[in-house]
């Protein structure tokens, strides 16, 4: 079994404007809402690659009751804790000449809703896969992720992490089986600019050697690498089309690698499909269908999934 863990899980409300105007009325040319974050855009794409997945996390009053029924409606287990305090979060994602996100805060997580869900971890056994990915809800502490993964160390479990800065960089003593940063993600974990494939190449090397099995890196228009468990570097295809979004493409490339790892077992398969995952939904205005995937992989030279 697949289980994402999303702390902080929200509607997404994306909004096509010909233009914003600051302080006038704008109006939009289209607009569609969907339920997001990390882990949750992971179980999504996994679901139309018929991938059976239990989504877990925190959800709160009525948005948190949407995003659960919409996870179901997808035939996608719901697995939350609940909690009693505010909301789970609305982002606002501008889409004219320049992307912009406005993202909400999310509920208030009391101790013993944190109890509650570290409790429910348990159900989590030898063999599974968990993604952890996304932010903390600024009621838990700043190492949630490692309180989760400590809890999880004796089980023998495929960890992936999706998260920036220290909480990737903290995560990586339990040694994952995958972190994916993309370039901006890696050049903040270093604290430096990155400009080229090389330099990109040496700072994923140093988070294999600080403990990452495998590091699958996205670097936009230059298409993705990783480095695999054995050290071994492997590069995917480019595909030259009109990016339309680039929210949720990183999660879909985790959901397409895990979905190809699974099914046969090969890095090489497993970042083709994360790499046509990523592709279709950038190349959609929300998360990427079955079909715009397919299309992916072909032009990648690959059969479909």
């Amino acid at each position: 079994m697949i289980y994402t863990i999303t702390l902080n899980p929200s509607i997404d409300y994306v909004v096509h404007l010909n233009s914003f105007i600051r302080g006038a009325m704008n109006r939009t040319v289209k607009d569609c809402y969907y339920i997001g974050g990390k882990g949750i855009n992971v179980s999504l794409v996994l679901a139309e690659l018929g991938i059976e997945s239990s989504a877990m996390g925190f959800t709160a009053g009525f948005t948190g009751e949407a995003i659960e029924r919409g996870l179901e409606e997808k035939g996608i287990r719901a697995d939350f804790i609940k909690a009693a305090n505010g909301i789970s979060r609305i982002n606002v994602k501008l889409r004219e000449e320049a992307e912009s996100e406005i993202n909400g805060q999310g509920p208030l997580i009391s101790e013993k809703e944190s109890e509650l869900f570290m409790e429910k971890t348990d159900i989590i056994s030898d063999g599974d896969t968990v993604v952890i990915a996304g932010s903390i809800p600024k009621s838990l502490s700043e190492n949630t992720y490692e309180k989760i993964l400590e809890r999880l160390k004796d089980r023998k479990l495929n960890i992936v992490i999706d998260a920036e800065k220290n909480l990737l960089l903290n995560s990586l003593r339990y040694r994952p089986f995958l972190v994916k940063p993309n370039r901006q993600e890696l050049s903040e974990i270093f604290r430096t600019e990155i400009n080229s494939f090389d330099e990109a190449e040496n700072y994923a090397v140093k988070l294999h050697d600080m403990g990452a099995k495998n590091v699958l890196v996205s670097l936009d228009k230059e298409g993705a690498f990783m480095i695999d468990e054995f050290g071994n570097i492997r590069t995917a295809g480019i595909i030259d089309k009109e990016v339309i979004n680039t929210v949720g493409s990183g999660d879909s490339m985790v959901a397409g690698f895990l979905a190809g790892y699974q099914k046969t077992g090969d890095y090489g398969y497993a970042l083709a499909l994360g790499t046509a995952c990523g592709n279709a939904t950038a190349f959609s205005d929300c998360l990427a269908t079955r079909k715009k995937i397919d299309d992916a992989l072909r032009m990648l030279g690959f059969n479909p999934f």
